[in-house]
This record gives structure tokens, C-alpha cells and sequence, in this order.
């Protein structure tokens, strides 16, 4: 399927590996000029280089999503250096990890920086007469990770998730969509599942045995379900937190 992404200009931050590098490389592939960022610069300008490699029109700029004048000045520079915006991606997180600072780092690495990308894109993307933006979620914003194991990440992400729905009928009237992907299990090298299967091997198989597909899904999959809503193809599709996950969450989804 022609997703009609040829030309269009996408931002994606968090773009250096995982879910966000997946992202950007299949938005490349579709024919888009992209904006991307991420803490590291080495890391960030070898990656710049594949996607140019790929045939993308690439700019790159090291960003800590937390700092928020930092991230709103990305999002002008990045409109202005490829004449434009159509799609925005929010994925950079502050990751999962039970630290004593947890709730402050969720805070200022997952919620916030949605926040503020919609706040300045918004300007841009209704400028080109609407667009998309994309959130990802995750299966623990929405389902209760069992045995029950309150953490900041999981309120946090909940939170994505419903700012981005009530952005969605916010913004609607401007042209501009709004959904969300939530990924389940994801594993890649250096991610987290890739590390419990080397430190936690017992939990890494429960999670396992737990998929009704039978495997951990890739940053592709999730890949895929951002760029299609994303497109053009996605324009009556508004509002939706669209799961990405083998199965492993049991609500029925009506």
C-alpha cells in the first residue's frame, strides 16, 4: 500500500535506537524528509548518515527532551530546515526504571515533552494545512502488569495516553490528528527485554509464555502501525490508541 508519505516532513525524537529508530528509518522509506534528536551526538550522527543513506533528507540535532526551551527551539529549527512539518512522533522516554527520582523523571521525560511537541508543532503543522501526530504509549499505561507492580512509568504513560486523545478532538477542527501507538513487549539490542532475558532469564520466558503470538515483537512492528497512522491513508482515524502487542493484553478491546 502507497501510504501517500512521499514528500512529507516528519520530527521524531528519541530517534537514535529502539522503537524511534524503527520509526524514523520507516518513515524514510516511505519518502520523508525527517527532523530527529536524541541525548548522544556520536550516536545520533551515525544514524543520521544511514538514514541519508537511505535516500532521507536528514536533520539531526542532539536535544534533551526535558529541556523544554531546548526541545520547543528544535521543533522551530526543524520546520524551518525542511520548510515545514507534516508529522510529528513523540517517543523519547524516560524508560522504566524503579529509581528513587522515578516519578520526576517520568514526569519530565514522557509527559511533559508531549506537551510541549504538540504546543510548538502544532503552529507549524496547521501552517501546511493540518498533519498527524503520533504518540507511543505503552500496554502497562492502560493494563495492570501482573503481579500488580505500581510504578511511576505505567501513570506516567497513562497519562500519554489520555492527553493525546483529548488533543485529538482539540485539534481536529485545525486538521491535525492525533493518535497513539502502545507497544507490548518489544525487544532490541540494548532495550530493556533485551536485559532481562540476559539478567532475569526466569521473567523474560514468563513474559514469553504469556504472547499469544509465541515471541517479543520488534521496533518494526510498532514501526509500521506509526507510519500507517501517520498517513494520509489514517485520515479519518482520530483519537485511537492503536496496541501493538501479540495478544498479551487479555481486555477485550471493543
Amino acid at each position: 500500500m502507497d501510504l501517500q508519505l512521499q514528500g512529507k516532513r516528519a520530527l521524531v525524537t528519541g530517534a537514535s535506537r529502539g522503537i524511534g529508530l524503527a520509526v524514523a528509518a520507516a518513515l524514510a522509506d516511505e519518502g520523508c524528509a525527517l527532523a530527529i534528536c536524541a541525548r548522544g551526538v556520536e550516536t545520533l550522527e551515525k544514524v543520521a548518515a544511514q538514514l541519508r543513506e537511505r535516500g532521507a533528507e536528514v536533520f539531526a540535532q542532539a536535544v534533551d527532551v526535558t529541556d523544554h526551551d531546548a526541545l520547543v527551539a528544535f521543533v522551530d529549527r526543524s520546520a524551518r530546515e525542511l520548510g515545514g512539518l507534516d508529522v510529528v512522533v513523540p517517543n523519547a522516554s524516560a524508560g522504566a526504571a524503579k529509581t528513587p527520582d522515578q516519578w520526576q523523571r517520568s514526569l519530565d521525560g514522557d509527559l511533559l515533552p508531549l506537551v510541549r511537541l504538540i504546543e510548538s508543532a502544532t503552529p507549524h503543522l496547521e501552517q501546511q494545512g493540518g498533519g498527524s501526530i503520533v504518540s507511543i504509549g505503552t500496554t502497562n499505561g492502560f493494563d495492570t502488569v501482573r503481579p500488580a507492580s505500581p510504578n511511576a512509568y505505567s501513570a506516567l504513560k497513562a497519562a500519554v495516553i489520555h492527553h493525546a486523545s483529548a488533543q485529538a478532538h482539540v485539534l481536529a477542527k485545525k486538521g491535525i490528528r492525533v493518535n497513539t501507538v502502545s507497544p507490548g513487549p518489544i525487544e532490541f539490542p540494548g532495550g530493556d527485554w533485551e536485559k532481562i532475558r540476559e539478567s532475569r532469564r526466569e521473567v523474560y520466558d514468563e513474559i514469553l509464555a504469556r504472547i499469544p503470538v509465541g515471541h517479543y515483537g520488534r521496533p518494526e512492528d510498532v514501526a509500521a502501525a506509526v507510519a500507517y497512522l501517520a498517513s494520509p491513508r489514517a485520515a479519518f482515524t482520530n483519537g485511537v490508541n492503536l496496541v501493538v502487542d501479540g495478544g498479551i493484553v487479555t481486555r477485550v478491546q471493543f
